[in-house]
């Protein structure tokens, strides 16, 4: 083989190595997509590989977002995310269910992982969930005496539950990359979701069982919470996202409503619950839209740049050189579902999540959807199974330095006293978490497909 045509072979790994090296510049992400989709385009011209014309099919292909009526939803979720982090509803779930815990080890931090669940069900944003969440609950975990390190670290993981959690942004993604009813990847997802954060509630009561200075208990008052107190604190906090929440997640599951029309009732539900609560003006309304559009702006020109990316990837042959790579190294169904998550999980330290989910599911989702487990799962489930798992791994990529960036959130808005130190110190054992959820899915596919079959299966 001479040279021109081993460059040839060669050139998607250039591509996918120059994103690399551009990834750690001060250019946004959705520009060194696209610029670098450009620039090999060229250079595939230059050795006859790829044609001028062929940029043409940028159009097509990102209008295939615009024409999905499922995609309407991701705006909708995005500004009821925002609709509800500028309302007092988080304030009041917080003190709500730190009444109810306040005597339980690590009662706080066993609050904001819930708070963490309820949010996720009712809005996939995880940076507005992050920012929230750091804002309302980090000053009241560090003036109750809990360590650093440990408020931070349940504070970055809670906030991911939302990539997880149906309604997720993320989800909806994944259902227009792959062919994938989005019902039944929401009811696939709902059970691991709930697993993931019950092991952060048992590590968190087992750590501060074990270290009682790391989650102290409030002090005695004296007084023991009557029940009126509790019920009209669980009325205020507790029932208007429970609410929303039948509206959102439930209508879907139940089948009566789409994804779409779910989001836009939730998005008004949201808005409404601003409102009678007060304190949200026309003006503040004005920010939240300028705020959302400006989120909904940046996902779709991810959404561009990496389309491009992902189609001159294949044109110069990058879904070949995979295919070679995994039939010479004769890895299996097994092999490659744990290379595809392996490398899900490395690219996390230095990719978005959404910057990952356009690269690598489009690659890795045809391969791993045909493959046979035998009795393991059913091969229809198979593109199930491996869509949660790539969720859960996912939400790594939000706590894995260098770019994980619920960290950057949290420096961002917590206390000077807070190092980046700490920060790294706390998210460790939850990313340990999150891969612990990661092998026990493996292990157990019907944590995924048991609930999807006894909702829509006959």
């Amino acid at each position: 083989m001479n040279i021109p045509d081993m460059i040839v072979d060669l050139l998607p790994l250039f591509m996918f190595l120059v994103l690399m090296a551009l990834v750690f510049t001060s250019y946004p992400i959705a520009f060194v997509l696209g610029g670098t989709a450009v620039l090999f385009g060229l250079i595939g011209i230059a050795f006859d590989v790829f044609s001028f014309i062929e940029f043409f099919n940028f159009v097509p292909r990102v209008w295939t977002v615009a024409d999905n009526l499922q995609i309407i939803a991701v705006p909708l979720f995005v500004f009821m995310g925002v609709m509800l982090e500028r309302s007092r509803i988080a304030q009041d779930l917080l003190e709500a269910l730190q009444l109810v815990l306040k005597r339980a080890p690590g009662g706080v931090a066993l609050a904001v992982v819930l708070m963490g669940v309820i949010f996720a069900a009712i809005t996939g944003v995880v940076g507005a969930s992050v920012i929230m969440l750091t804002l309302i609950a980090l000053p009241t975990m560090l003036k109750a005496g809990y360590r650093p390190s440990l408020a931070v670290g349940v504070i970055a993981a809670s906030s991911t539950l939302g990539i997880l959690i149906p309604p997720s942004i993320l989800l909806v993604f994944l259902c227009e990359l792959l062919p994938m009813s989005i019902g039944y990847l929401f009811a696939g997802a709902l059970v691991p979701g709930l697993l993931l954060a019950l092991l952060y509630l048992v590590y968190i009561l087992l750590y501060t069982l074990a270290v009682p200075g790391a989650g102290p208990r409030p002090p005695p008052d004296g007084e023991r919470t009557g029940w009126p107190e509790i019920r009209r604190a669980l009325v205020r906090g507790v029932l208007p996202p429970a609410v929303l929440i039948a509206l959102v997640m439930g209508s879907v599951l139940a089948g009566v409503v789409t994804i779409t029309e779910s989001a836009a009732v939730g998005a008004g539900g949201a808005l409404l619950l601003a409102f009678s609560r007060g304190g949200l003006t026309l003006a503040e309304l004005g920010d939240c839209l300028r705020r959302s559009t400006m989120v909904i702006g940046m996902i779709f020109f991810l959404y561009i740049g990496a389309t491009g990316f992902a189609y001159v990837f294949r044109v110069l042959g990058g879904d070949d050189l995979v295919h070679a790579f995994m039939g010479a190294s004769d890895m299996g169904s097994w092999g490659i579902l744990l290379f595809a998550i392996l490398l899900i999980f490395l690219m996390g330290f230095f990719f978005d999540v959404l910057e990952i989910l356009l690269i690598a599911v489009p690659l890795f989702g045809p391969m791993v959807a045909p493959l046979d487990f035998g009795a393991h799962i059913a091969q229809p489930d198979v593109i199930y199974w491996f869509a949660v798992l790539v969720a859960v791994t996912l939400q790594t990529s939000f706590l894995t330095p260098p770019m994980g960036l619920s960290l950057f959130y949290i420096k961002g808005v917590a206390p000077s006293s807070v190092t980046m130190r700490q920060i790294y110190i706390g998210i460790v054992p939850f990313v340990a978490l999150q891969m612990l959820c990661v092998a026990i899915i493996l292990a157990w596919p019907q944590i995924v497909v048991g609930l999807p079959h006894q909702l829509f299966d006959p």
